[in-house]
């Protein structure tokens, strides 16, 4: 899109919102929409293309969102109402995705998309309209450091600090029980990267040798040569940076191997509920991080898991639970500013107020420093008899932590 366009639109956005005034966010703050006038909430997210297997997950996240709120009697009083587009895994379409839904279709607000890669140039069009960005897969350092204003990542910590139970869990075992040497395989992709390389550099700071640090690009499909390469190490544990495919056709190339690990952990793919059966069912062990659990015993989390298995027939993954935080934090916004518009007083209240409070929600409560970092930390999943269960932190755990890790 032009710079002219994308003024033109913006200029119409803002005459819209001038027009409006009385029917949104006034001076007094509160919103005088009729309640037959939804809420329009603008999605992009990658139903297709390299992250569409999470994609779709985030999508019945949010429309779990939409429905459990409808049926509560909407926000503000009004219904809420969800336009999704597909940005195809793609970063240009991303931007035209939003680029649409803020200047020509005149959402009232945004929900972000799935991953680090199209969460960054979203997130760039939502800073330039003023408009807030709640986002539920952005959580590599480089979201952070551009400098956005309205930016809050919905769950409960960053890439970097996904692994920070199980490093200090690894370094605490006795020297002669935890590993030695390890090896790392991540794809090029900010949030997988951040994940693995959180975790390589503490436990390199506790003296653990890496003998094997592997980038791959996103499309990769044939894990041969890496798989080789981590297999001759001999490396006591492996740690892959996956999203969901490179992670299962990485460990199925090791499987192929026959190497064994002491300790195996990716992210995100273990978490998916196709993972058991994409690996051959041969689980036990693997480790993964997640925000998420099913069993927490947070007071909205009970009904999220309740009303999503009867929407969806499955009880709800972690990318489902971020989605569906996005949509609490958005929502606990709106009620305590009395607004939903695109118009600028309404945005800034919106902003204003979680930069300065703690959200409940089905992660548990969150806040934001100034840059929307949440500010807690990721729980350690754990395949163990056949299910992935929370082995760490200690006071959540579900099952006792398996190590070392039985043979695939």
């Amino acid at each position: 899109m032009s710079t002219t366009q994308r003024l033109s639109w913006r200029v119409a956005a803002l005459a819209s919102a001038t027009a409006l005034t009385a029917a949104g966010c006034g001076s007094g703050g509160g919103s005088e929409d009729s309640p037959d006038d939804p809420i329009t909430i603008g999605v992009s997210l990658p139903l297709t293309g390299d992250f569409s297997e999470p994609g779709k997950g985030v999508e019945r996240g949010y429309k779990a969102w939409a429905k459990i709120v409808n049926d509560n009697g909407g926000l503000l009083g009004r219904k809420v109402e969800l336009k999704i587009l597909d940005d195809q895994s793609n970063a240009d379409r991303v931007v035209s995705d939003y680029e649409q839904l803020i200047g020509r279709d005149q959402v009232d607000l945004v929900f972000g998309p799935f991953s680090t890669r199209l969460v960054v140039p979203a997130a760039r069009v939502a800073e330039e309209y003023g408009l807030l960005f709640v986002e539920p897969a952005g959580a590599a350092p480089e979201v952070f450091d551009q400098g956005f204003k309205n930016l809050f990542y919905a769950a409960p910590a960053v890439a970097n600090d996904h692994y920070n139970h199980l490093a200090d869990y690894i370094l605490a075992l006795p020297e002669a029980e935890r590993p030695k040497s390890v090896a790392y395989a991540a794809m090029d992709d900010p949030f997988a990267q951040g994940t693995a390389y959180g975790l390589k550099d503490k436990l390199e700071k506790g003296g653990i040798k890496t003998v094997v640090d592997e980038v791959y690009p996103p499309n990769t499909t044939d894990f041969g040569s890496i798989a080789a390469q981590i297999a001759s190490s001999k490396a006591d544990m492996v740690v892959g940076g996956s999203q969901y495919q490179d992670g299962v056709n990485l460990i199925v190339a090791l499987q192929q191997l026959n190497y064994q690990p002491k300790m195996a952990a990716f992210s995100t793919a273990p978490t998916e509920p196709e993972f058991a059966k994409a690996i051959g069912n041969k689980t036990e062990g693997i480790l993964a991080p997640t925000g998420y659990t099913q069993h927490a015993d947070y007071p909205s989390n009970k009904e999220f898991v309740e009303k999503y298995t009867e929407q969806f027939g499955k009880a709800p993954e972690e990318d489902e639970a971020n989605a569906y935080t996005t949509g609490q934090v958005v929502a606990a916004a709106v009620e305590a500013a009395e607004c939903a518009s695109q118009d600028e007083e309404c945005q800034q209240k919106l902003v204003k107020w979680l930069r300065g409070n703690e959200v409940e929600t089905v992660v548990g409560p969150l806040k934001w420093d100034s840059k929307g970092r949440p500010q807690s930390a990721h729980m350690i999943q754990q395949w163990v008899d056949g299910e992935i269960q929370i082995v760490l932190p200690e006071e959540q755990k579900e099952a006792d932590l398996v190590h070392p890790k039985p043979k695939w």
